[in-house]
């Protein structure tokens, strides 16, 4: 490698391919349970084939990697030369993925800071990319570490679902939060709170619920310099809409994001998800 510290993280980051290979991001994937298939999330599944899936009422569930991969994972960049290892993860409340990559890292030929940022989605993959470009600087593992947790601390994250069903039946959310979003067929908008996913406001409609998401996502970014990301499930025009919108309401912006998220976020969120991850530099 052409730098001493690497960087990890897991799939649910949602990096785009080629940034992950412009700033050597290493990604571990989850598994997504179709079935009775096992299957590696961003290689053996696809988003339309898990939302088609959801639609049909299929048994979807995920699992996180053992720490035999971590261990391979971080074997590997050890021997392309690394001296030390940042291994940044989706939120420790909602995945046992950070718990595999800490087993991991006991035995690893060099050292390894693994980090639980209380991220998902594009929050998680700013986090990564904040470490990353602190290494090409020539940061060690603890300055990496700590440019990743100060993005951390600035990033927010707010979800439009079309229900809770599929949080609640993957057991993100619980029954009592998820009757927020049953009571007069109410749409819910929900932010990640210390690592959580917690309702945020209840918005009659679809599109005042957008709306919303919208105004919640601008005011968040202020006029400072800030990276945004929209996620989508199966619903490309609503994000890109989103977007658009968005690159009109923020002066500040510096790189926008358009994504779908993959199939780990899609199965406990169901089609019809719209998310905005708010991350000032």
């Amino acid at each position: 490698m052409s730098r001493h510290v690497a960087i990890v993280t897991d799939s649910t980051a949602y990096l785009p391919a080629r940034t992950m290979e412009r700033h050597g991001i290493t990604a571990v994937p989850l598994t997504v349970v179709l079935g009775d298939r096992a299957l590696e999330e961003g290689t053996e599944i696809s988003t339309r084939s898990l939302a088609q899936a959801l639609q049909k009422r299929r048994s979807v569930t995920t699992s996180r990697p053992g720490p035999e991969l971590f261990a391979e994972t971080y074997r590997r960049i050890a021997e392309s030369g690394a001296d030390g290892i940042v291994s940044l993860h989706l939120s420790a409340e909602l995945s046992g993925t950070h718990d595999a990559a800490v087993v991991a890292a006991r035995d690893a030929a060099v050292p390894v800071r693994v980090v639980d940022t209380g991220m998902i989605a594009m929050a998680l993959g700013f986090c990564a990319l904040a470490a990353a470009e602190a290494a090409e600087a020539g940061a060690t593992v603890d300055e990496a570490v700590a440019a990743a947790e100060k993005r951390a601390a600035g990033t927010s994250a707010y979800f439009y679902v079309d229900t809770l069903d599929y949080l609640r039946r993957g057991g993100r959310i619980g029954a009592a939060q998820a009757l927020f979003g049953s009571a007069l067929a109410v749409k819910p908008l929900l932010q990640l709170q210390d690592g959580r996913i917690e309702p945020l406001e209840k918005v009659r409609t679809a599109s005042r619920a957008i709306a919303r998401l919208e105004e919640i996502g601008a005011d968040r970014a202020g006029s400072a310099p800030v990276d945004i990301a929209v996620h989508h499930l199966a619903a490309p025009d609503r994000a890109s809409a989103l977007a658009d919108r968005l690159r009109d309401r923020v002066p500040g912006l510096a790189d926008l994001h358009v994504s779908e998220v993959g199939a780990v976020i899609g199965a406990h969120t169901g089609p019809g998800l719209l998310g905005v991850v708010v991350s000032p530099r």
